[in-house]
């Protein structure tokens, strides 16, 4: 029987967006929903992806992150929703990939956000009014 393959799951969320990571070895690919890191527009959302991966390769060295393929599947929210949402799901993997401390700590430090989920979502609009919070006007004295 082939040796089992050591695989990495993680999930990560902003408002509406859910982000699921898978990390295994490989030959340092990076994909979002099956299209290249490098192609992914915005530009700022890719920035923002990138940002677990460079504190990693700051800490860790290069060696570490060009063994690792890491597949992401992204849906719900919008353009930035889900690009924090594919962060998170990327820090929380390498951290525990890893199972580096010095990652964990260097994470928090630089964003609290880069492995813990944030989960705020707007209020919800309530009957017979303009918005969650809004009261009709009166119009007359």
């Amino acid at each position: 029987m082939p040796k089992k393959m050591k695989v990495v799951i993680t999930k990560g969320r902003k408002k509406m967006a859910m982000a699921r990571a898978r990390v295994k070895k490989g030959l340092s690919s990076i994909k979002i929903n099956g299209k290249s890191l490098d192609v992914i527009e915005p530009k700022l959302a890719r920035l923002v992806i990138e940002e677990p991966l460079i504190i990693a390769k700051e800490l860790l060295g290069e060696k570490v992150l060009d063994s690792l393929d890491i597949d992401v599947n992204v849906s719900g929210g919008g353009v930035m929703g889900q690009a924090y949402a594919v962060r998170t799901a990327i820090g929380k993997a390498l951290v525990q990939w890893t199972g580096s401390e010095d990652l964990k700590k260097k994470y928090l430090e630089y964003d609290r956000t880069l492995i813990i989920d944030d989960v705020r979502v707007k209020e919800p609009k309530k009957y017979l009014r303009k918005g969650a919070r809004a009261k009709p006007t009166k119009s007359y004295r």
